[in-house]
């Protein structure tokens, strides 16, 4: 994946003509293209799911049985060579009646191998998709504290991840939000919620052409989700566009992908779904200049801070720890360097967070 978005940077006329092209000023691209760059070569990915669901489709009991089992080993081999990403993990099929069954069956296989193979990746992630009630949530609590015993697995071992992708789960019928319930229904088991772009919007019958994450109805839905998770320290991300930049369109969709990205970060989604590689380019280019942009303001805020002197904006703690969450961030990303903000804030990066806005 990282050598193919390389490519693609390279199709386009290299990673800083890409940042121009996107719209980045030229100091800016100068800046961030050399930082994408060694991304894109050391570690072009963060976070990775093995899809079992509408990726996957539905391909027969025995074909999904050994592939479930083969993810598993695979997972396990790129975590024994250093290779895998430091968040790596499966999307099993929805718990709808239609797929509950194989979903089930796929997660414990997919579990059990990794334990008979060697143990769990640090940075297990498991996706439940197509989440409608609250009882889906508790029932894959209750199937991963199974798996749990079974293999004599710590209380609490397995967390996972909800994608909210039906209005059923934004607003319920007694007017209730049910995402809200589902923050707090599988006992510190959830671990991000995750907007799913296609499948809320085709559910409320927006047509196709105006499924975007700009359409105020994601919006509504994403404004919902922070709400129900605020202070609980479970991720959010965003969800994806299946505009992507291959072919003579490349440059829009580009283009596209970028504001998007730039968009999500504006709103305080720091992470978001990619279904190609070509995508990474501009995900890293954006996520970039973001950070880089809006650093040395933040910068200064933070030393009047740390000095005790006042700036011209009058920084509550609630603030403070914005900040610190973005410089925080943005290290992480590599969009910063540690010791770039340790001279310029008095921060140290590398301490670990002290409230749940600081996360990432």
């Amino acid at each position: 994946m990282g050598r193919a978005a390389r490519d693609a940077a390279a199709g386009a006329g290299g990673t800083e003509v890409l940042a121009i092209d996107v719209g980045l000023r030229y100091g800016v691209a100068t800046e961030v293209a050399p930082r994408v760059d060694a991304k894109l070569a050391s570690e072009p990915i963060e976070d990775l799911r093995i899809d079992f669901e509408d990726g996957y489709g539905d391909r027969g009991d025995a074909a999904e049985d050994a592939d479930a089992v083969r993810a598993a080993k695979r997972v396990v081999a790129a975590e024994g060579a250093h290779f895998a990403p430091p968040f790596i993990g499966i999307r099993c099929k929805s718990f709808e009646a239609a797929t509950r069954a194989r979903g089930i069956r796929t997660l414990d296989l997919f579990v059990t191998t990794l334990v008979e193979q060697g143990g769990l990746p640090d940075g297990l992630a498991l996706t439940l998709p197509k989440v409608s009630t609250v009882a889906q949530v508790e029932a894959m609590a209750e199937i991963l504290a199974a798996l749990e015993r079974v293999h004599g697995l710590p209380d609490g071992r397995l967390g996972f991840e909800v994608q909210v992708e039906t209005p059923q789960v934004v607003l319920g019928p007694d007017g209730t939000a049910p995402v809200a319930r589902i923050a707090h229904a599988a006992a510190g088991r959830i671990t991000g919620l995750h907007y799913g772009t296609c499948d809320y919007s085709a559910a409320l019958g927006i047509d196709a052409p105006q499924q975007s994450l700009e359409h105020p109805a994601a919006d509504h839905a994403k404004h919902v989700m922070q709400a129900a998770v605020a202070g609980t320290g479970i991720r959010l991300s965003d969800g994806s566009t299946n505009v992507l930049p291959v072919g003579d369109g490349a440059p829009d969709a580009w283009r596209l992908h970028a504001r998007l990205v730039r968009r999500a970060l504006e709103r305080g989604f720091a992470q978001g779904w990619d279904l190609h590689p070509a995508q990474l380019p501009t995900r890293y280019l954006a996520t970039y200049a973001y950070y880089r942009e809006g650093y040395p303001a933040v910068a200064a805020r933070l030393r009047h801070v740390h000095e005790g002197t006042r700036g011209a904006v009058l920084d509550e703690p609630a603030t403070v720890r914005a900040l610190t969450g973005f410089v925080r961030r943005g290290v992480q990303c590599g969009a910063l360097a540690a010791d770039e903000v340790a001279a310029d804030t008095g921060l140290d990066p590398a301490a670990p967070a002290q409230h749940p806005e600081e996360h990432s």
